[in-house]
This record gives structure tokens, C-alpha cells and sequence, in this order.
């Protein structure tokens, strides 16, 4: 790792220029490339005098400054926290060094980029208060303002600051231990900037993101009743079986989306307009996982949910044909949706399969497992409208990820349709939805479990409608995370309405 440690303490020497050779020493012999910089001996303006500090020319040792910012991989910024903030050599130094172009971006869309990602920065501050007056009274204003509105701005990540004081009542001893932490923070650099603690959580964050726990809900809610239209049937109810088979779904959404992440990184990568329902967890394009990590996680939870399989199919005493079938034909089609050789996703398919597995699939195994007959009416009468509902969101989420999906060579309903016609589809089905459950609401089949389900979503379907219809007449580009929030929770009431008739 090269490292370059910054001192900007305009005074040295200072106990700031101690805790900085103290820094380096350490992140020596951890094996680092150290150099540094002394902000008190530069020789530079620090105000920016024209409108732009870009056609400000930078004097000789801010041209040094930036090559070495360059060459660096973790900054380490050593400095007084005075009025708060820090010096005001500081400052200016941040002032002309980081300049759009080389530290930041503006995009075409309005929003900035930082062009330093991949880098690390530590900060080691003194001041004349106790750390925890000033983090907790007077909130760490020039911490926030380094790790987040500068260096973060930049993409250079702040994951540890070590903040020391009061210095003006601190005697030998103590100076001597703040060097000795600086020196060990240093060191560390052998296991990375982060501590070992912020590591596993930021690896446990990552894991969170990659499941996308967000769409976990609505698979319960299907499978749940699933459950209970088969209790209703059988009036048999077995709890054990019941969190075996949700426990199978679990594992087995995991890996989908795992697989997800792995052979959809192409267009993930070249996607710029991803957000929360759309284009991914992101985690293998940022870096927070690698692809080893992600075909780790597939590994394991295809095993958790073949150990789950297999206790169910050992715990059951009929019907286990059937409920075998069921469980591999959800699992093939969930990984089908990206993994070769179906490739659903890729084919313009994966809209129906996604709709099929999230409605029907959880539906019915949720069935079998409580002793229906995959022949009864109930599964196959009461996840139609779950179908259609599914169907609108799914072929919406492809919209922003139009452009990077026909990049990558993917063949999603909507680059194969064409915005505007996905639109018109999408809303087509929404709108279908509530004649369908005019329809069979009182089939004595469904055990009313549609009942009471019209007054909850003909308004959400006349939202939609007009959402729908706005987007058609304008096809803006960009993030379309209102329409996906509104039909996302559409599907909520197909499956939440019929839960609690249910029950």
C-alpha cells in the first residue's frame, strides 16, 4: 500500500508533527510506501482567486501534492481541530488541490461523481476539549466536514479517525500513549485501513445489501397462503413443515439473487440509473464483494436449502412426489432467471418467471407442505391475480436499465418491446387485475379469501394508472423509483388481503 501521510499542523515542530512520524513510523513497518508532506513548508496561495480554482495555475509543490495524492492508496491527514474545523492551511491546501476533474465530476444529469474512489484516508486530530464533548455536544464538525463533505465527495472512503485531547491539560505520559496510538494506527495499515471490527460489519452490510431483503416479504406472504388455504381445506396445520419449506424459499431467493449479481454484472456495471428496486445490490460493481465471496454465497445457500429439502421430504408421509417436484421446479426457475443454460431474463422470459415463481411456485408449495393436492382449485384460483399484479412491476424495473441491458445484450421484455409499449403493457395488466378479481372473488374454491380486496386496490390501480400514463405520454429517462414504489406495494394487497381472510 502507498500511504502518504499529510501533516498540517503550519507549526512543526508540534505534538501534530510527532504524531505524524509517529503515523509513519508505523505504517513502515508494516511494510507501507510512506511519504510525506508537511503543509507548513509548502510554498503555495492558499485562496483561490478566480471564478473557477481550475484556472488558478498550480505553483511547483501543489503539483508535487497532487502526483503524490495519485500515487497514494490511504491518506492520512494529521492536523489541530481548531474553532472546530482546523487550520486554515488546511483548508486552503484542500482549496486548490482538489479540483474538478481530478478530485470530482459533474455529471449530465446534475449530480457530482468522485474520481478518487479506491482510496482510504485516516484522520488524527488534537484538541483543547475531551473527543467525547466534541463528538457528542458539539457533533464533530471537522470530522463530518473531512470524511464526508470533502474527502467523501471525492469517493476517498474515512473509515477510522483518532481524535486526541485535551491536550493543553495533558501531561508526558498521556503525549507519550497518543504517539503510541498513532504509531499502532499506523501499523495496522498490514490488515488494511479499516479496524477488524469495521471490516466484519461492513462485510456483514454487504452481505445484507446483496440479499435484497426488500422483496423477502411478499414470497412469505404468497407461501403463508398458501399455507392456510390448505388448512383451510385439511384443517391440518404443521408449524415445523410450515418453517422448513419458508426457510427453503429463503435460501433459495438468496441464491437467485446471488446468481443475479454474478451473471447480470455486466449490465450492472455499465448501468448508470440503478436505484433501491432496479439494477441490483451493486455490491460486486462497487467491490464490497468479490466474485469468489458471491460464489461462496450461492454454494452455501443452495446447501442450506437442499438441508431444508431434505428434512422436509424425510418428514413427510405422503404427497412428497408432488411436493419434490415443486420445490426443484421453483429452485431451476429462480436460478434460470440469469443462470445459463435458461437464461430466462435474457430471453425476454424472466418477466413471466418472476411472475410465475413469486405468485403460483410459493403459492403452492406452501400448499402441499400443509396437505393439499396440487389438483385443488384453491393454489391455482387464488394466485391469478397475484400473477398479473407481479407482472406490472417486474416489466417497470427494466425500464431505467434499458440502455446498460441492451449494452449488455440482454433481452428484456422492455428492450424488446421498446419503452412506450412497456409502459402500455404494464399498465394493461395493472388495470386487468381488478376485473379478474370481480370475476372469481366468490368462487366457494377460494374460501373468500379475495374478499374485501376491491376497496384496496381499484384506487391503487387508478394511481397506477395515472402514473402510467404520464410516463407513456413523456418517456423521461432516469430513475423511476415512484412508479416502482407504487407498483411494488400493489402487490402487497394480493397477498395481505387474502392472509388475513385466512387466518
Amino acid at each position: 500500500m502507498n500511504v502518504l501521510v499529510i501533516m498540517a499542523h503550519p507549526r512543526s515542530p508540534s505534538l501534530c508533527s510527532a504524531l505524524a512520524d509517529a503515523y509513519a513510523e508505523g505504517a513502515r513497518a508494516a511494510g507501507m510506501e510512506v511519504e510525506t508532506l508537511n503543509l507548513g513548508e509548502l510554498e503555495f496561495d492558499p485562496d483561490v482567486h478566480p471564478i473557477s480554482p481550475r484556472q488558478q495555475t498550480l505553483e511547483p509543490d501543489l503539483e508535487r501534492a497532487r502526483r503524490l495524492i495519485e500515487w497514494a492508496d490511504h491518506l492520512s491527514f494529521v492536523y489541530p481541530a481548531w474553532w472546530g474545523v482546523g487550520p486554515a492551511r488546511l483548508k486552503g491546501f484542500l482549496d486548490r488541490i482538489m479540483l474538478p476533474g481530478f478530485a470530482f465530476r459533474e455529471k449530465a444529469d446534475g449530480s457530482y461523481e468522485g474520481l478518487l474512489p479506491g482510496k482510504t484516508a485516516h484522520l488524527i486530530t488534537t484538541m483543547d476539549m475531551p473527543p467525547w464533548v466534541y463528538r457528542f455536544i458539539f457533533r464533530a464538525p471537522g470530522h463530518n466536514a473531512m470524511k464526508r463533505s470533502t474527502l467523501g465527495f471525492c469517493g476517498i472512503d474515512t473509515p477510522r479517525i483518532l481524535a486526541l485531547g485535551p491536550v493543553k491539560d495533558s501531561h508526558l505520559e498521556q503525549r507519550q500513549d497518543w504517539l503510541e496510538q498513532a504509531r499502532a494506527l499506523g501499523f495496522s495499515l498490514q490488515h488494511g485501513a479499516e479496524s477488524r471490527g469495521a471490516r466484519a460489519r461492513a462485510k456483514l452490510v454487504a452481505w445484507i445489501k446483496a440479499l435484497r431483503l426488500q422483496f423477502y416479504p411478499m414470497t412469505w406472504m404468497a407461501y403463508t397462503v398458501g399455507a392456510l388455504g390448505a388448512q383451510a381445506v385439511t384443517g391440518r396445520w404443521d408449524l415445523a413443515l410450515y418453517l422448513l419449506g419458508y426457510a427453503y424459499l429463503f435460501f433459495g431467493e438468496a441464491a437467485t439473487v446471488f446468481t443475479n449479481e454474478w451473471f447480470d454484472y455486466e449490465s450492472d456495471r455499465r448501468n448508470t440509473r440503478y436505484g433501491p428496486f432496479n439494477g441490483g445490490s451493486r455490491v460486486l460493481v462497487s467491490g464490497e464483494l468479490s466474485f469468489s465471496e458471491i460464489k461462496a454465497g450461492i454454494v452455501v445457500s443452495l446447501a442450506a436449502a437442499a438441508a431444508c429439502a431434505g428434512v422436509i421430504l424425510d418428514r413427510l408421509t405422503g404427497n412428497d412426489t408432488a411436493v419434490a417436484l415443486a420445490l426443484l421446479a421453483i429452485l431451476i426457475l429462480g436460478l434460470g432467471y440469469t443462470a445459463p443454460p435458461l437464461k430466462l431474463a435474457w430471453r425476454g422470459l424472466g418477466e413471466l418467471n418472476v411472475g410465475f415463481t413469486h405468485s403460483l411456485g410459493v403459492i403452492l408449495i406452501g400448499y402441499l407442505l400443509q396437505g393439499g393436492s396440487w389438483h385443488d382449485p384453491f393454489p391455482w384460483l387464488v394466485s391469478l391475480p397475484l400473477f398479473l399484479a407481479v407482472l406490472p412491476a417486474i416489466i417497470l424495473s427494466g425500464v431505467p436499465d434499458l440502455e446498460a441491458d441492451r449494452a449488455a445484450g440482454k433481452r428484456t421484455l422492455v428492450v424488446r418491446l421498446g419503452h412506450g409499449r412497456a409502459v402500455l403493457l404494464a399498465l394493461g395488466l395493472a388495470l386487468a387485475v381488478p376485473l379478474l378479481v370481480m370475476l372469481i372473488k366468490d368462487l366457494p374454491a377460494l374460501h373468500c379469501a379475495l374478499q374485501g380486496l376491491l376497496p384496496w386496490i381499484l384506487p391503487h390501480a387508478m394511481l397506477i394508472a395515472y402514473l402510467l400514463s404520464r410516463e407513456w405520454r413523456h418517456q423521461t429517462q432516469g430513475r423511476k423509483d415512484g412508479l416502482m414504489l407504487a407498483t411494488l406495494s400493489y402487490i402487497i394487497w394480493f397477498g395481505l388481503i387474502p392472509l388475513l381472510q385466512l387466518s
